[in-house]
């Protein structure tokens, strides 16, 4: 639980657009989902190893963290997510 940094490994992708390339986001949970694409893998964390924090195929993306706790980088990717 806590802050942690998510490197953007689409940095082209619409939900990346003005955040920096290794922004900090508020996670809550313990889990993570394991991403069968690495396609579908536009940024990752590392907390303990690697894994995919934002997954996204076409218009569906999620999250492994909690935008809405996360600031000014929680903010421009809401408003991202608002204008895709």
């Amino acid at each position: 639980m806590g802050w942690d940094r998510v490197r953007w490994v689409a940095p082209d992708h619409p939900l990346a657009h003005n955040l920096a390339a290794d922004s900090r986001f508020y996670f809550v949970h313990s889990y993570r989902v394991i991403c069968e694409s690495a396609a579908n893998s536009l940024a990752t964390c590392t907390y303990g190893e690697e894994f995919a924090a934002v997954i996204g195929s076409g218009k569906v993306a999620g999250v492994q963290f909690h935008p809405e706790k996360s600031h000014r980088f929680g903010l421009a990717l809401l408003s991202n997510f608002a204008g895709t």
